[in-house]
């Protein structure tokens, strides 16, 4: 398994990671094409390919931030999915970040949150705030009630979660 950094928008795998993120997250949960594009321009994150056998499967977005890697998305693409290659990805993630945050959806709203909560928990993370609230992604986008996990227990959850506000939803 292979993972590229790309650093420009230019990139031929940008609009297939795009087409996807567009699918698989609900409009509520994701940057507009114009704010997706923004993302390289921003010195803290990353937006990684993730290959298998020379072929994309997948991308991490992440954000470096003061004392953790925050993972905004984090995706198999679907012709790729139950092939334990989201396992291999977060192995990848902690074997290069000692501190990972994420958020999820509450495993209660449907059968995809419950086995996504399943699948991070199988992977060493656990859920760190069940009051978390993702702020909105721009105009027209609800602001939504998450789950934050980690595979680490955070000293001071409220500058976690201000460092997350100020950086990534800014």
């Amino acid at each position: 398994m292979e993972f590229l950094q790309i650093t420009s928008p230019d990139d031929y795998r940008v609009q297939q990671i795009y087409n996807s993120y567009s699918t698989s997250f609900p409009e509520d949960e994701r940057r507009d094409w114009h704010k997706f594009l923004k993302l390289f321009e921003h010195p803290k994150v990353k937006v990684i390919s993730v290959l298998h056998n020379s072929e994309n499967i997948g991308y991490l977005i992440i954000w470096e931030l003061s004392n953790h890697v925050f993972v905004e998305h984090f995706e198999v693409f679907s012709e790729f999915r139950n092939q334990k290659l989201g396992s291999h990805i977060t192995d990848y993630l902690f074997k290069n970040y000692p501190r990972i945050i994420l958020e999820i959806e509450p495993e209660h709203l449907n059968e995809d949150a419950k086995r996504r909560f399943s699948f991070y928990q199988r992977n060493g993370f656990n859920l760190i705030d069940e009051m978390y609230v993702q702020p909105s992604y721009g105009e027209g986008k609800k602001s939504l009630k998450l789950w934050l996990l980690a595979n680490y227990s955070p000293e001071n959850l409220k500058e976690v979660k201000d460092e997350i506000y100020d950086i990534v939803y800014h």
